[in-house]
């Protein structure tokens, strides 16, 4: 509460993405901020850098400087140990520029078919340039196992085929099976979102009003 008992207001940021998902995933977490799309007309420069945290760095900061707002980035991907770090950083394009979830996918299983070892972890980096430009990376893992035969509707990417282990060595649900809410509790997009929060809770200033575009 802020004032005489008025609620505060949420802090608002931009989210450096072109995918939807994200944004969803992201808006129901970050409960205490605003997230703001990033405007159609701010080209995104090349995913370039060597690991998650550089590549989501390279997203905020290219927000940041297109709007002057606060901004957040997500770079993530996933591992399979059998694999060494692959996918990796080229999880969203695995099986070439333009593929889709369902190709990317596909191809993770192929790759993993003949191996015994069927550890795969999702690892994420949010980035976050606060309003003086200042950068702040969290990063988190998923720890699980993937299986030849997606199942669930819900979720994206690899998620059809990720059993989470947090969920206990009885549960066998993939994250697309998963709710919405027991997917954020264990999630690496969760837990690094949950970092960011108490991040900002820490250093809560008075919240930025200005709006994209001006």
């Amino acid at each position: 509460m802020s004032g005489l008992g008025q609620p505060e207001r949420l802090r608002r940021l931009v989210l450096s993405t072109r995918n939807p998902h994200k944004l969803a995933e992201l808006s129901e977490i970050l409960l205490d901020c605003e997230l703001l799309p990033l405007p159609p007309q701010v080209e995104l420069p090349p995913e370039d850098g060597l690991s998650f945290s550089a590549n989501a760095l390279i997203k905020a900061r290219a927000a940041r400087a297109a709007t002057g707002l606060a901004a957040i980035a997500d770079d993530s991907g996933i591992v399979a140990r059998a694999l060494g770090t692959r996918p990796g950083i080229h999880s969203a394009r695995f099986a070439g520029p333009a593929a889709s979830d369902a190709a990317n996918l596909a191809k993770l299983i192929a790759a993993l078919r003949d191996h015994d070892d069927r550890s795969v972890a999702y690892v994420c980096a949010l980035a976050y340039i606060d309003e003086n430009g200042v950068a702040s990376v969290f990063e988190a893992r998923c720890e699980g196992d993937l299986i030849d035969r997606p199942r669930g509707d819900g979720g994206f990417g690899y998620d059809p085929a990720f059993v989470p282990r947090a969920t206990g060595p009885e549960d066998r649900r993939t994250m697309a099976e998963l709710s919405a809410p027991e997917k954020h509790a264990i999630s690496h997009r969760g837990t690094a979102a949950r970092k960011l929060s108490n991040h900002l809770a820490a250093t809560r200033s008075e919240p930025i009003t200005r709006t994209l575009g001006r």
